[in-house]
């Protein structure tokens, strides 16, 4: 059979590999089935489908019709916003940040029940999901809750204060020349 590794001194279960979608499924003895690379439901179905399609192709018996159950979405978003992770982890409950150990922050989130880590670029990792619609319910009030505790803000906001910032000093400068006098402490 193609695209399968099968060494059970190392690994008990088959090791399945597709393409298209490209997607790796452990197979287990008791029938049981991992899919990992998926993107969305509708090709978790189509990859199943397709794994069923090529045992049977290959002289290897299904009985019964399987059963698809979402254990685990891992997903990515991001909030087109900073985040100011200190404020967030200080302001947000069930949240730990410890940036000498890891650069983001871990919020766990109860309703939908997600573990969402956050980092400042407005960049985060979502997990424990078990439907998409859970994805998007824990970015809505995630991004809801940081912005009602003024945790977030726009990258161009950063960019316009330093801009002013760097004026203002070119407006000091060009008023007054700096003199030797000015250096002597």
């Amino acid at each position: 059979m193609p695209n399968v590794e099968f060494n059970p001194d190392q690994f008990p279960g088959l090791i399945f590999r597709l393409d298209s979608p490209k997607v790796t499924a452990l197979v287990f003895k008791s029938g049981k089935m991992v899919v990992t690379g998926v993107k969305s439901t509708a090709e978790l179905i189509r990859a199943v489908k397709k794994i069923i399609k090529t045992f049977i192709k290959y002289g290897i018996p299904i009985t019964g019709k399987p059963r698809i159950q979402i254990q685990n979405i891992v997903a990515s978003a991001s909030l087109g916003v900073e985040v100011a992770l200190e404020k967030a982890a200080f302001m947000l409950e069930n949240s730990m940040y410890e940036p000498e150990q890891f650069p983001g922050l871990i919020h766990r989130m109860s309703d939908p029940h997600v573990v969402l880590l956050i980092f400042s670029s407005g960049k985060m990792v979502i997990t424990g999901a078990k439907s998409e619609e859970e994805v998007y319910q824990a970015v809505r009030k995630i991004y809801l809750k940081l912005k009602e505790l003024g945790c977030i803000r726009k990258p161009e906001e950063e960019e316009k204060v330093v801009e002013s910032e760097l004026e203002a000093i070119g407006a000091a400068r060009r008023r007054r020349k700096l003199t030797y006098e000015d250096f002597l402490f």
